[in-house]
C-alpha cells in the first residue's frame, strides 16, 4: 500500500511529524514501512511554461521550434521533439540549470543550428513511471490545465513535492488498504482525531429507482448491492490533484468517472464500478452465478469462459461484469457516456478469489474483497463517489439509491482482563492506561472489575479473540517500552540440552577434521540390515515397503555410508570421508514399536593427504580413522576412559579391527572393511567406525585437573621387549604403567620388529618410558630402582625378555 504523506494530511493532523518520523512510528507499532520515497528528490528548476509560438524546425522534420513564456522578463526559445507540442499549451519546462532524475543537467544548446534554452518535459522525464502516465500523454509531453499559472513550480502542480510511504501489510491488516484505514492507525499512534471527507448529498428531483432495478439471486455471495444513478456527466480528464494522488498510489489515470471510482477505492478501501447506463441495454441489474460455458469480454479485451462458481453482474440476459474483479467491455464508460450507474457492493472474499485465480486477474478491487472490506462503508463510499462525479464530471445525482440488503454483520465483542494483558506483556499497566489505548484506537470499551469488554469496529475484522486485544495494547503502548525479562521455570525455552550440546560439538569436530555429514536412508534391504550391527537382533520389516531395497529398518549406519562411498568413487571422487549421527532400530519383544538408538558412524577411503608439488601422498589407514575418533573423545573429555581391543567382526578385516571400550564396556568398533566387501563395492581400502552415541553423550568426563608445568628435568629410558606374537602391546603397556608408580609419567610404543634374527613366533616391541618428579630432580639411582621394578614386573606377568 502506497500512502501519500500530503494526502494523509486530509484525514489526520500531521503537524510536527515528518514523513520519515511517521514511517518510524508506524513501523514500531507493528506495520512495517518498507521505504519513504521523496518524489521530487534530485529534481529542481522545473516550472510551468506557456507555449506562445510553435513552428517547424527549419533543419529537422521531427523537431519543433517553440517560443515559451516561463514567467521571466522575456520568453525563451526551446527546441522540442514531442509530437503533441502546440501553441497555447501549458507545459512543464526544465529551465537552463535545472536538474532532472539521474542527475541530468539542462544546459544551453544548439540543435541543428537553432538555439534551445531549456527542455519541455514529459512526465517520464520527471521520474514518473511510463505505466502510470495517462494514455494521451504516454508518447509526448504533459499538458497542464489552462488555469495553471505560468512560472509556478511544476512539481507542486504534479504532486511531486510529496513523500510516499510504502507499507508492507500482512494479510490480516486489510483495514490499512485505504487512506482512511491508515488515518485511523496514524491517529491512534499520534493521539489525534480522524477527519472524514465531507459529502454533499444534494440530489435531483428524479429517483434512481425510476432508472434501474436490482435483483440478487446469489445472496450468500452478495448480501449487499447498492446502485446509484448519475445523469448528465461529461467525460473528461479528472482534476490534476486527483491524477497526482492516483499516480502516487500506483494507479494510472483514465477519465474523471473511472478515476473517481479508483480514488474512492484508495480513500475508503471500497471497490466501486461505473457502468454506462445506455450500454447496459436493460433497466435491470441481476447478480447471479454464471452458467457453465457462459462468456464475457472484460475491459482488457480478453474473452473469458465462465463457470458456475464465478459470480457475475448481468443485465438480466448477459454478463456485464465479473463481480469484484473486472467490468465488461460491453458496459464500459466511454467518451460518449452521459449517464452512469455506480455500483457499490459487498462481495464475499471466497467467490471473488475463485474468479480472480481462475482467470489470472489480480486487481486492486479483487485484492480488497479477498481480504475483506468494511460493510459499513459501502453506502458511504457510493455517496462520496456520486458527490465527486457531480463536482468533477458535471453530473446530476438522482435521489436515493437502489439496494438489495440481506447483510447481517454485527461488530465483534471481545473481553480481556487487565491481569491477562500484564501477564502476557510483562507490564504493570493500569486500567486507565489500557482504556486510553482502546480510546485512541476508537474502540468502544466498557470496564468492570478490571475486565475490558471491547466492541470492535467492523473495519477491524482481524480482531476476534482476547490475544488480538493484547496485541493492540502492546502495539500502541510500544514494543520498545515492553520490559525485558528472562523466562522462569525448570526448562528455559530455546536452550540446548547437554545431550544436544555434545551432538553439536561432535559434528563440529568431525567437520573440522575434514569429514562431510551424510543423511542416509533409515530403510535398507534384508541382506544389509544386519551387517555391521553393534547388537545382533532380528531386523524389522515394513508392512508396505516401497521396494525390497528399502524394506527393512536398519540396525547399523555403516552399510548406507558404504553405498554413498560407492556412488561417489564411481564418479572419480578420489577421497571421501563421511560421518552420520543417526538412528538405528532394534526390535523389542516388550513393545510394539522398535527401540530407537542414536549411533555415530563414519567411513573413509582414498587419499587422506595429497601434495603433488612435494610428491607426498598419504592414504587413509587405521590410525587416521583412530585419530579422527580420538579427537572426538578428547573433545568430550573421555580420552582417559577409552580403550581399544582387537576384535573379529564378520564384515571387517580380521587383523585390522578393534572394539572400542568406554569404562570397560564395549560401545563400538573401528577398522577396515573386509576385502571381499570392498571388492563387491569397487572400493579401495576403506575404514569405518560405529559407536553408540548415547553411551558417549551419557558418560561423565572426569573433572579437569590443573598440573603445573614441571620445572625439573625428566629422564627417558627405552626398552625393547621380545614377546610371543600373540601378546598384545596394550597388555604390556598396562603392566609397565602399574609397576612404574608415581615416577613413571608416560609410556608409549615406538617400534615393532618381526624381521631377521628374530626367533620364530616372537616379535620385538619397543617402549619409551619417561620418569620425572614435579617437586625435584631425580637421581639415576632412583630411576634405575623404579626401572628395574618395571622390568621385573613385565618379565613376570608377560614372559617378556629384554632384547639384546
Amino acid at each position: 500500500m502506497f500512502v501519500s504523506y500530503k494526502w494523509l494530511q486530509d484525514y489526520v493532523d500531521l503537524s510536527g511529524v515528518t514523513a520519515d518520523e511517521l514511517a518510524e512510528r508506524i513501523t514500531k507499532s507493528g506495520i512495517e514501512v518498507e521505504g519513504v520515497e521523496k518524489k521530487s528528490e534530485g529534481i529542481k528548476g522545473v516550472v510551468i511554461g506557456h507555449v506562445l509560438e510553435r513552428e517547424q524546425h527549419p533543419n529537422a522534420d521531427k523537431l519543433n521550434k517553440c517560443l515559451v513564456d516561463i514567467g521571466q522578463d522575456n520568453p525563451v526559445q526551446i527546441i522540442c521533439g514531442a509530437p503533441n507540442v502546440d501553441k497555447g499549451q501549458k507545459v512543464a519546462v526544465a529551465t537552463v540549470g535545472a536538474v532532472l532524475p539521474g542527475n541530468f543537467k539542462i544546459k544551453k544548446a544548439k540543435l541543428r543550428g537553432e538555439e534551445s534554452n531549456g527542455m519541455i518535459c514529459s512526465l517520464q522525464e520527471l521520474g514518473i513511471e511510463a505505466k502510470l502516465v495517462a494514455k494521451e500523454f504516454s508518447t509526448g509531453i504533459f499538458v497542464f490545465p489552462n488555469d495553471a499559472k505560468v512560472g509556478e513550480d511544476a512539481l507542486e502542480y504534479l504532486g511531486l513535492d510529496d513523500e510516499v510511504l510504502e507499507l508492507g501489510l500482512t494479510p490480516n491488516r486489510a483495514d490499512c488498504l485505504s487512506m482512511l484505514g491508515v488515518a485511523y492507525e496514524v491517529a491512534a499512534i499520534l493521539g489525534r482525531d480522524v477527519k472524514w471527507p465531507e459529502i454533499d448529498s444534494a440530489n435531483a428531483n428524479e429517483n434512481a429507482s425510476e432508472y434501474i432495478e436490482v435483483k440478487v439471486d446469489a445472496a450468500e455471495d452478495n448480501p449487499l448491492y447498492v446502485a446509484k444513478v448519475i445523469k448528465d456527466v461529461k467525460i473528461g480528464p479528472s482534476p490534476l490533484w486527483m491524477q497526482a494522488r492516483l499516480m502516487a498510489s500506483g494507479i494510472r489515470p483514465h477519465n474523471n468517472v473511472v478515476d473517481i471510482t479508483n480514488y474512492i477505492l484508495l480513500e475508503y478501501g471500497q471497490p466501486l464500478h461505473a457502468f454506462d447506463y445506455e450500454r447496459i441495454g436493460t433497466k435491470e441489474i441481476v447478480v447471479r452465478r454464471a452458467n457453465q460455458g457462459e462468456k464475457i469480454t472484460t475491459l482488457d479485451d480478453a474473452e473469458r469462459t465462465l463457470a458456475p462458481d464465478h459470480l457475475v453482474i448481468t443485465n438480466g440476459n448477459q454478463p456485464i461484469a465479473l463481480a469484484g474483479v473486472m467490468g465488461g467491455a460491453n458496459s464500459e464508460v466511454g467518451s460518449d457516456t452521459t449517464t452512469v450507474v455506480l455500483e457499490a457492493a459487498y462481495f464475499t472474499g471466497a467467490v471473488v478469489r475463485k474468479a480472480s485465480k481462475d482467470h489470472g486477474l489480480r486487481s486492486e478491487a479483487s485484492a480488497r474483497f479477498e481480504k475483506g472490506v468494511d460493510p459499513n462503508r459501502v453506502r458511504q463510499a457510493a455517496e462520496r463517489a456520486a458527490d465527486l462525479m457531480a463536482k468533477y464530471a458535471g453530473g446530476t445525482v438522482l435521489a436515493g439509491s437502489v439496494e438489495v440488503d440481506t447483510l447481517s454483520i454485527e461488530p465483534a465483542v471481545v473481553s480481556v482482563t487487565l491481569d491477562k494483558i500484564n501477564v502476557l506483556l510483562g507490564t504493570d499497566l493500569t486500567v486507565s492506561e489500557v482504556e486510553d489505548i482502546f480510546t485512541k484506537l476508537q474502540f468502544e470499551v466498557n470496564t468492570e472489575d478490571n475486565e475490558f469488554t471491547v466492541t470492535i469496529p467492523t473495519r477491524r475484522g482481524d480482531i476476534s479473540i482476547e490475544a488480538d486485544l493484547v496485541e493492540e495494547v502492546a502495539r500502541l503502548y510500544g514494543y520498545d517500552n515492553l520490559p525485558t525479562t528472562l523466562p522462569v521455570g525448570a526448562a528455559i525455552p530455546g536452550k540446548l540440552t547437554a545431550y544436544q550440546q555434545k551432538r553439536r560439538q561432535v559434528r563440529r569436530v568431525l567437520e573440522g577434521a575434514g569429514l562431510y555429514q551424510a543423511v542416509t536412508y533409515s530403510l535398507t534391504s534384508e541382506e544389509k540390515a544386519a551387517q555391521f550391527a553393534l547388537e545382533k537382533r532380528e531386523s524389522i520389516r515394513l508392512a508396505m515397503p516401497m521396494s525390497e531395497e528399502r524394506s527393512q529398518l536398519r540396525l547399523s549406519i555403516v552399510p548406507q555410508l558404504l553405498e554413498v562411498l560407492k556412488y561417489n568413487t564411481a564418479r572419480q571422487n578420489d577421497f571421501i570421508a563421511l560421518y552420520e549421527i543417526g538412528s538405528v532400530f532394534l526390535k523389542s519383544e516388550a513393545a510394539d514399536l522398535p527401540e530407537e538408538r542414536e549411533h555415530l558412524a563414519g567411513a573413509l577411503t582414498g587419499l587422506w593427504e595429497a601434495h603433488p608439488w612435494q610428491g607426498e601422498k598419504k592414504p587413509v589407514d587405521f590410525f587416521v580413522a583412530k585419530g579422527v575418533l580420538e579427537s572426538v573423545f578428547d573433545t568430550l573429555g573421555l580420552m582417559e576412559n577409552i580403550e581399544y581391543r582387537q576384535a573379529e567382526i564378520a564384515e571387517m578385516h580380521p587383523g585390522r579391527t578393534a572394539e572400542i571400550l568406554l569404562d570397560g564396556k564395549v560401545i563400538g568398533f573401528i577398522g577396515q572393511v573386509h576385502p571381499i566387501i570392498q571388492n563387491e563395492l569397487d572400493l579401495k581400502e576403506t575404514y569405518v567406525f560405529e559407536l553408540s552415541f548415547k553411551a558417549l553423550a551419557d558418560a561423565e568426563p572426569e573433572a579437569i585437573r590443573y598440573e603445573a608445568i614441571p620445572r625439573f628435568p625428566s629422564i627417558t629410558r627405552d626398552i625393547a621387549l621380545v614377546v610371543d606374537k600373540e601378546t598384545v602391546a596394550g597388555d604390556i603397556q598396562r603392566v609397565i604403567a602399574e609397576a612404574g608408580g608415581k615416577l613413571l609419567k608416560e609410556v608409549g610404543v615406538f617400534d615393532l620388529y618381526e624381521g631377521e634374527n628374530m626367533e620364530q613366533g616372537k616379535k620385538s616391541i619397543a617402549f619409551s618410558l619417561k620418569y620425572f618428579d614435579p617437586q625435584r630432580t631425580l637421581t639415576d639411582e632412583e630411576v634405575t630402582k623404579t626401572h628395574d621394578k618395571v622390568l621385573s614386573a613385565v618379565k613376570e606377568k608377560t614372559g617378556a625378555k629384554l632384547r639384546g
